[in-house]
């Protein structure tokens, strides 16, 4: 098991403590900042993004050992100063990967997710991609390569500079003094998830804001300009798995209909949101031109529903952490249809609340995986485990059939 799926049985549930602190907070402060179905929906998509790491799937282009094994020039000592550059090459890194996937069209499907809820809580924090599959950022590294400094301290450093990004998303916590000149603060986060006009494409920092005052990219909250929160084409769905793809199939339809091959082949690197001017007048897009016009999405599901689709998120987050405590002992194809069926669990349940029946289709793929796995493993489960793993299938199938009728009555009513 590798260190940060390790140190995720750590972080998760003091992530999920401190959501739950904030949401006890606002209430008693009047703040409305937690809507149900967008926090399971967050919560969701950090499930299918640690879940990812079961499938294995990624292309590193360029990997940082290659780079230590052929661009050392001196090996940096001691170790107090070795962490230090590490922790400042890493905080670089980050920044310019994170202009990257705002600022061109293909890189944008990256980082869409995150950005894909229009409220800002903790619980956003957690909208993470499971479609950044091709590995780069070793590039921008070359400066810890050269210096000699262990992949290892990257190994350990990554999670790190990873879960100390969760704590500034937030509406909470105002303007923090002198370490706003420092570090990036709430403050500064609520300005690079707004999409004011002000605030568009701000504030890339993911630890220290001093890159973005460095490379022009900074902008403070202003108080006369409140944040709207969200993505200027509207996701319109709790579904993270749909929000994941949807710039990317948006892309590849651009694409295929522009007129022009030039157009067909630079859609992809241009800046993002940039369509050709024939595909953007035949197919419009909805777009959000005035942030204080946003109408935010919303889905008329009951309580009970929503009840369902929280239980059905916890069962989830469960089995991710029994995929990845049972990964060596099953094996990468067990772990794969694990990771499969958590996927399928997730994308039926979310689009249950979007009143969408292609849940139904996602329950049937979710039975024929777990089929697969107790057919693979049917030497090997105990017998009260098939029959628990195949009855749970077998209630979340009639679930769904069963709310997406009475949601259905609910609606018409």
């Amino acid at each position: 098991m590798s260190f940060f799926i390790q140190s995720l049985f750590i972080a998760i549930p003091i992530f999920i403590l401190f959501i739950g602190v904030e949401m006890i907070t606002a209430k008693r402060m009047g703040i409305s900042i937690n809507h149900p179905a967008d926090m399971i929906s967050s919560l969701s998509s950090g499930v299918t993004n640690i879940a990812k790491d079961g499938l294995k799937f990624g292309v590193i282009l360029v990997s940082y050992p290659w780079l230590l094994e052929n661009l050392m020039i001196y090996t940096l000592e001691p170790i107090g100063a070795a962490v230090l550059v590490a922790f400042l090459v890493q905080d670089f890194t980050g920044y310019w990967m994170h202009r990257l996937n705002h600022r061109v069209n293909i890189f944008w499907n990256r980082h869409i997710i995150h950005h894909s809820s229009e409220e800002f809580n903790l619980s956003c924090a957690l909208r993470q991609s499971i479609s950044d599959t091709f590995h780069f950022s070793a590039i921008l590294m070359i400066p810890a390569a050269m210096l000699g400094i262990s992949h290892k301290f990257f190994i350990i450093l990554g999670p790190i500079h990873l879960f100390m990004q969760f704590w500034y998303h937030t509406r909470l916590i105002g303007k923090m003094g002198w370490l706003e000149k420092i570090i990036v603060t709430p403050s500064h986060h609520r300005v690079h998830h707004a999409i004011n006009p002000e605030y568009l494409d701000k504030n890339y920092g993911q630890i220290l804001i001093i890159w973005d005052k460095l490379f022009g990219s900074f902008q403070p909250e202003l108080k006369s300009v409140k944040p709207v929160y969200g993505i200027l084409r509207p996701a319109n769905t709790w579904n993270p798995i749909i929000i994941n793809y949807k710039h990317l199939w948006q892309l590849m339809k651009d694409a295929f209909y522009a007129k022009y091959f030039w157009d067909k082949i630079r859609i992809w690197f241009m800046p993002t949101g940039w369509r050709p001017k024939d595909v953007a007048e035949r197919f419009p897009i909805q777009t959000t031109e005035n942030p204080f016009d946003q109408i935010k999405y919303k889905t008329e599901n009951s309580r009970l529903l929503i009840a369902w689709s929280a239980l059905q998120m916890s069962v989830s987050l469960a089995m991710m952490f029994v995929m990845f405590f049972l990964s060596k002992a099953v094996g990468a194809t067990i772990t794969t249809l694990l990771a499969l069926f958590l996927w399928a669990n997730v994308f039926s349940y979310t689009f249950l609340m979007d009143g969408n029946k292609i849940a139904v289709g996602a329950d049937i793929v979710k039975m024929v995986l777990i089929g697969s796995v107790i057919f693979l493993m049917r030497d090997e489960m105990i017998p009260m485990s098939i029959t628990a793993f195949f009855l749970y299938g077998i209630l979340s199938t009639f679930g769904t059939l069963y709310f997406m009728k009475k949601e259905r009555k609910l609606s018409a009513i």
